[in-house]
């Protein structure tokens, strides 16, 4: 298709607006310039079929206040209404808090833009991208590809474009097996408490290099990965070369900001006074330790050669001349000598440790994994369906039945700092494993617990997110989670030559240093048979797609070893849940029995509910589940079973004579059911009066004779034990 414009039109507001069109994995997305949003730097809206972004980036007039750090905030703004909803409480219609959807899309535009600056920047950007609709195409991916057109298109620096799609791949429509489905590009994914899918794969990348990813998978095997990427990568050059012709029509000229210039005699004292403590311990155990205590030396030093606040530009710059030094000095040695900051050979892993419960016996189930100086606590807790979580969001509404949290309290890191909330960090950890986990948690008929794993970061030298999905295994397994095989995670780094990028060196199992200083985190996690999750973050443009194919061979080697120790440690999920767990019953209802067992306005299951003191769901298909401790669930079990069993003529029983009549006596089995036995019946003799042979109270035995078409009874004495009545003396 040529490149052309394909509308110019001039609406009746006067809003003026061109569009262009563009077909990735055979969908046509249409962009969109107009004047809508024309006070910020950079603005777009994307358009395909049916969902609609825009994505604006603005650059701040003045950096003079954000001199320590390069200042990018990134939003992702979820509006009900691009679905046509109302939600929110009964006073409040407005939409609350960003959606954990919401968050995690954020962090990925983030993740994928925030490499390709000049990190020397201290004026703020902020990139804003809002979901005005939602149809058949996936949000968050437009949404990707609208902040890199909105900042490639405007004045803003930026070392873009970059594209971004998305892989995904069906589970066969049978669950007995099947032909294998084939892989989609640009297929839409919504949340789901049902997975329908095995592969769900973003891409982000540019120059046939990846810079971002995020993946969760079903086993995946690395070689089916590694053509995802290939494929993603062709697709991904589309959107380039549309954004550069983009450009080259009406692109705007980018602002500058030259890089300060550190002073020589800044550098002499560096190297005089901070540099030898450094070169003497840096590639040692004492890494992290001498290379916090040089940064504080030399940030002493700063305070006391820049006092005035005039000399806030220079002496910010002259800061990050530690880091540069750092940067090139494990640069350096790793692609030289192969050394790396703790003595470890590149492949090599850190000591291993893994402990299954052993801390308290109210736990339903715990685990508590190292890797070098990373240690992570997982608390496994066991509820019933009533207790998933309702996901209520603009894409969709769903349950989620399996959660994992993260937490990272300053203790981890050695320090002080505020405590309580979550950070967009802690979240995306979380869910990272949460991603990894998901594909091993037995199904709902199996096992119909609710469950909820929260990982504690109490030790931290890099990767505690992939520590975390070892210690979360553990405590699966050790609360007899019947997990389908064990999960593991671990992350490969990359140092690069600068000029070369040919020349690299691949890093397993990072720590502090190289993951700060080095040029990716490549997290990777799996089972033995195959990959459940990747996440990828890079400090450069990108990093070439066989160095990646490479690292997934490098992290399934790791993977192995550390599955070794975790089922070292516990082989398999114990045979029983822990007896502080409530017991999940399953009991099985016909669809038309439902609102019997419901009662009107609930009336029947609330006082079972009431009785038994259990929770009681009751799915569509007549699947009953019942929450329950100390007999409560079995309790509630047997009623519902007696109120819902359909008896037949010839079916036995017992039951207790209820109430005495001239013509017979009524009989109850179970707990609601009553049935007449005719005086006839009583006995295989004439019985002149029916108070002479039984009285209430009375267990006897009877069988069914006759239902009739309203479902009433007739019991028959006699004929389920002849001799249990004797003709009296």
């Amino acid at each position: 298709m040529d490149f052309k414009t394909r509308v110019w039109r001039l609406v009746k507001n006067n809003m003026q607006s061109k569009e262009y069109e563009v077909e990735i994995g055979g969908k046509k997305v249409i962009a969109m310039f107009s004047d809508l949003a024309n006070q910020a730097n950079g603005s777009v809206i994307l358009k395909s079929e049916g969902t609609v972004v825009m994505a604006t980036a603005v650059i701040s007039k003045d950096g003079s206040k954000n001199l320590g750090f390069f200042n990018l905030t990134v939003e992702y703004l979820e509006k009900f209404y691009a679905k046509g909803k109302i939600l929110g409480g009964q006073y409040n219609k407005r939409e609350g808090r960003p959606s954990d959807q919401a968050i995690l899309a954020a962090r990925m535009i983030d993740r994928t833009i925030r490499p390709l600056f000049d990190q020397h920047i201290k004026n703020a950007v902020q990139v804003i991208v809002t979901v005005i609709a939602v149809g058949n195409t996936d949000p968050k991916v437009l949404g990707i590809n609208g902040a890199s057109i909105a900042l490639h298109m405007s004045d803003i620096p930026w070392n873009g474009p970059i594209g971004a799609v998305q892989i995904g791949k069906e589970k066969p429509a049978s669950t007995q097996g099947g032909e294998n489905q084939t892989i989609q590009v640009n297929n839409y994914i919504p949340n789901s408490d049902e997975a329908v899918y095995e592969l769900d794969l973003l891409v982000c990348g540019k120059d046939k290099t990846i810079n971002m990813i995020e993946a969760m998978s079903f086993e995946i095997e690395e070689s089916e990965m590694s053509q995802c990427f290939d494929l993603a990568s062709v697709e991904i050059s589309k959107w380039e070369d549309f954004q550069k012709k983009l450009y080259s029509e009406f692109g705007k000229a980018k602002l500058s900001f030259p890089k300060i210039e550190i002073e020589k005699e800044t550098i002499e004292i560096f190297n005089e006074r901070v540099r030898p403590m450094l070169e003497e311990k840096l590639f040692s155990s004492e890494s992290k330790k001498v290379t916090n205590e040089a940064e504080t030396l030399w940030k002493k030093i700063l305070d006391e050669k820049y006092p005035n606040e005039s000399d806030d530009a220079i002496k910010s710059a002259s800061e990050d001349y530690i880091h540069h030094y750092l940067d090139g000095a494990f640069h350096k040695m790793a692609l030289l000598q192969g050394i790396r900051a703790d003595g470890r050979a590149v492949d090599e892993i850190r000591k291993l440790y893994a402990k299954a419960g052993g801390i308290s016996e109210v736990l339903h189930g715990s685990g508590i994994f190292y890797r070098g100086e990373t240690h992570v606590l997982s608390v496994l807790a066991l509820g019933g369906p009533e207790d998933m979580q309702l996901i209520e969001g603009m894409e969709s509404q769903s349950k989620k039945r399996f959660m994992h949290h993260y937490n990272f309290p300053p203790y981890s890191g050695g320090e002080t700092g505020r405590v309580g909330g979550i950070n967009r960090r802690e979240m995306g950890h979380g869910f990272l494993a949460e991603k990894a986990l998901t594909p091993v948690i037995p199904d709902k008929a199996l096992f119909p617990y609710t469950i909820r794993v929260v990982s504690e970061s109490t030790a931290s030298n890099g990767s505690t997110s992939q520590a975390s999905i070892c210690a979360a295994t553990i405590a699966l397994m050790d609360g007899g989670v019947p997990i389908k095989t064990p999960v593991a995670g671990i992350s490969v780094g990359l140092m690069a030559d600068e000029k070369d990028t040919n020349k690299y060196v691949l890093l397993s199992d990072i720590q502090g240093p190289e993951d700060h200083y080095g040029d990716m985190d490549f997290k990777v996690a799996g089972t033995k048979n195959g990959i459940t999750a990747i996440q990828l973050d890079v400090k450069v443009d990108g990093v070439q797609i066989g160095i990646l194919k490479e690292a997934l061979t490098r992290a399934k080697t790791a993977r192995l070893q550390i599955l070794e120790t975790i089922t070292t440690e516990i082989q398999s999920p114990r045979e029983k849940i822990s007896p502080n767990a409530p017991m999940i019953l399953t009991v099985k209802i016909k669809k038309d029995q439902i609102g019997m067992v419901i009662g009107p306005g609930g009336k029947n299951i609330n006082a079972i509910r009431e009785k038994t003191k259990t929770e009681i769901t009751i799915e569509e298909d007549g699947t009953v589940f019942i929450t329950g401790r100390d007999g409560g669930a079995e309790e509630a079990g047997k009623i519902i079973e007696e109120m819902t069993h359909e008896y037949k003529i010839g079916d036995m029983a017992k039951g207790v004579v209820v109430k005495l009549m001239e013509f017979g006596a009524f009989v109850r089995i179970g707990t609601e059911t009553e049935g007449l036995v005719h005086i006839s019946e009583i006995a295989p003799f004439r019985v002149e009066k029916v108070s002479d042979i039984i009285k209430e109270g009375d267990v006897v035995p009877v069988k069914i004779i006759k239902v009739d078409e309203k479902g009433r009874i007739n019991f028959s004495i006699k004929e389920a034990d002849k001799d249990f009545f004797k003709p009296k003396a």
